[in-house]
């Protein structure tokens, strides 16, 4: 019995490219020669999307479509995907057609020779200004450095997943999502497969600077402790500073004391650096706890409006 490939497309304002991506796809697809089902997930789009995917619905049952009821965020969107797959793999690509569908045979060939996760690994950013690709770089080399799991530098969500690793991905109900990262920690046999990314076909970027901070700040935070860790230290380190200077104030307290006041500037300088220390550790903490405070609520981590085409 030939293997079923689901084809994951997260889906935000993407009227200008969602024909496009379709008919690549499909044409890889059919190319391949296996059977497929294309799972398209609207993410509270405010253009035509979403009547473009239902048109995309009605002439091609491989096509699927997953209505959020309002915008839940790219992460939402590609779990929701991968709870409705039904493939035997599972392959997640952005509409923007960036990441090349005709890399899809290259990662089935892959995944016929036994590996459970071929993700691409971009050699060359085509249409990104240097800002963005060292702020990138620098994100990926701190996340390596903050956390035990090895995350592939220069590699996003393009990848293709067995239904093994999708099974355990499904288990994994967390709600600040970083799918890269979870991919990694859940282990299983993974390779790598270099490409070279593609200027976006048409439209803008979905991830301006503010949800770029967000997502390295899910990413490290998911994963690592140390901020916690270095919080510590602060605290340790500015208790001992402060030791010191209650030590300096006794000296010069009774072996030099004078008639003019000596130390306001050491003092100054003192509490400014403390209380900024202080807040920076507090604002650690309210990190961490407002993902436990997110967790404990337990609501969904998306809300379908409609399905279409599916069992």
């Amino acid at each position: 019995m030939e293997p079923l490939i689901s084809i994951v497309v997260p889906l935000f304002n993407e009227e200008l490219v969602i024909e496009q991506m379709y008919r690549r796809v499909t044409a890889v697809m059919a190319a391949i020669g296996l059977d497929y089902e294309l799972i398209l997930i609207n993410d509270g789009s405010r253009d035509k999307t979403l009547p473009i995917a239902r048109q995309l619905c009605t002439q091609d049952p491989h096509v699927k479509l997953i209505g959020f009821s309002r915008n839940f965020g790219h992460q939402a969107a590609l779990t929701a995907g991968l709870d409705k797959a039904r493939g035997d793999a599972v392959v997640i690509i952005d509409a923007d057609l960036q990441d090349p569908p005709e890399i899809i045979p290259q990662m089935v060939e892959k995944w016929k020779d036994g590996f459970d996760v071929v993700y691409g690994t971009r050699v060359k950013r085509e249409g990104e200004t240097r800002v963005k690709k060292w702020t990138a770089a620098g994100f990926y080399w701190l996340l390596r450095k903050l956390t035990a799991v090895d995350i592939p530098q220069d590699t996003g969500d393009f990848r293709l997943l067995d239904r093994r690793v999708v099974n355990a991905l499904n288990r994994m109900r967390e709600k600040n999502r970083f799918l890269r990262g979870m991919v990694s920690w859940v282990g299983f046999r993974q390779c790598r497969l270099e490409y070279v990314r593609h200027e976006r076909f048409a439209g803008e970027t979905k991830y301006p600077f503010k949800k770029m901070v967000k997502f390295a700040l899910d990413g490290i935070l998911s994963f690592s402790q140390i901020p916690l860790k270095v919080s510590s230290v602060f605290g340790f380190l500015c208790s001992l500073l402060s030791f010191c200077l209650i030590i300096y104030g006794l000296v010069e307290k009774f072996f030099y004391s004078q008639s003019v006041i000596r130390g306001w500037l050491s003092t100054f300088v003192a509490i400014l650096f403390l209380g900024g220390v202080q807040l920076i550790c507090i604002g650690i903490l309210g990190e961490y706890l407002g993902r436990i405070y997110d967790e404990i609520k337990n609501r969904p981590l998306y809300v379908c409006d409609e399905l279409i085409n599916f069992d």
